[in-house]
């Protein structure tokens, strides 16, 4: 009896490990959007660090003028596609709830071709996203919003 159920409940164990409940899907879109904007532990946010980045993402041939990381985790990310942190935003986006730490990297110098020169603001911005079934797909733009906007 024992030997029958011994591989009955391998398969139940391994299923129960290759799913989780808030899994991405296989999304290319989702897959791009993190690779382009997400990075929850930054070790710095200066000019280095968007140099490093932006070359590390293959976002340097030719240079690419700006982008913004996020510094939040994928669940904080993509709860704003939900009610828990993001509300409507114009037509098509959701602004988030609540500001994430960004670092904003724009290219500056006379030529597109590598090596890329980047200056680094870093601070805290509400994010503005494009969703598909529910996960981020497309980083519209960041923005502060003022204390007199009843935010």
């Amino acid at each position: 009896m024992m030997m029958g159920l011994c591989p009955l409940l391998l398969i139940f164990m391994l299923g129960s490990c290759l799913t989780q409940p808030n899994q991405a899907p296989d999304n290319p879109r989702y897959t791009h959007f993190l690779d382009q904007h997400s990075d929850p532990n930054p070790h710095r946010r200066d000019d280095r660090y968007c140099y490093d980045t932006m070359r590390e993402r293959n976002m340097t041939s030719p240079c690419k003028d700006i982008n913004t990381f996020i510094h939040g985790t994928r669940n904080n990310i993509k709860a704003v596609c939900e009610d828990k942190n993001g509300e409507p935003y114009g037509t098509n986006f959701i602004i988030s709830k609540a500001p994430f730490q960004v670092t904003i990297c724009k290219h500056h110098g006379g030529s597109s071709r590598p090596p890329c020169k980047y200056r680094a603001t870093a601070g805290f911005r509400y994010i503005v996203i494009s969703c598909e079934h529910g996960w981020p797909v497309h980083l519209a733009k960041t923005v502060v919003k003022s204390k007199s906007a009843g935010h």
